[in-house]
């Protein structure tokens, strides 16, 4: 088992932690020191009758000694476009908070104001943000960041001519409104809600 090739380097580990030498142990555990340092190098294979002694003198567990595997902490998946948007996952899938990399393409409307539970927290790497929260019209550059409640009605889009390439961090709600939701488009709107930013029933 791959849990057991580390088990030498735990002990070892668990050993120094608590300042013993393998002299010490032996002494504690009536375990040689010969077997001691052929368990801590892998050269001796671990038995019940010899753990047992050395994880009760050192005050730990087996478990602690034989961990799972760690999984691969990579995140896979491949970035998908969104009503113009790019968007690419950044956080596993189940994640209690969800981040992304965002990119909005510039010389895009303002799409309509959302509103939905949770906060918001956003960091502009490159370009420039528009970001309308209730009344206020602000502009966000590189380096600066947001967090804003998202019960507060809101929108963003690229200012200029540049795309503006953004970190978002949200909760699940914020992640169906700002990712799932976004192919729905402005089509229903008036030319004068577009322009402000707003739905005919705002």
């Amino acid at each position: 088992m791959d849990e057991l090739a580390h088990l030498g380097e735990r002990l070892r580990a668990y050993r120094l932690g608590r300042d013993l030498t393998l002299e010490q142990l032996a002494a504690r555990t009536a375990v040689s020191i010969s077997t001691l340092s052929r368990l801590e190098s892998g050269k001796r294979q671990a038995s019940l009758e010899l753990l047992l002694p050395i994880t009760r003198s050192l005050g730990i567990g087996l478990d602690d000694l034989i961990r799972p595997q760690a999984p691969d902490p990579r995140v896979t998946g491949t970035a998908v476009r969104r009503d113009g948007m790019l968007i690419a996952r950044l956080s596993p899938e189940g994640s209690p908070v969800q981040t992304y990399k965002i990119t909005y393409p510039p010389g895009r409307e303002l799409p309509r104001l959302r509103v939905h539970d949770g906060y918001e927290w956003l960091y502009v790497l490159s370009g420039r943000l528009r970001l309308r929260l209730g009344e206020r019209n602000l502009v966000l550059t590189h380096g600066e960041a947001a967090e804003f409640d998202t019960r507060i009605p809101h929108a963003m889009s690229a200012d200029g001519r540049r795309p503006a390439q953004v970190i978002s961090i949200f909760n699940d709600a914020g992640e169906r409104m700002h990712t799932r939701l976004a192919q729905e488009t402005t089509e229903d709107q008036t030319p004068e809600a577009q322009k402000n930013g707003t739905t005919p029933s705002e």
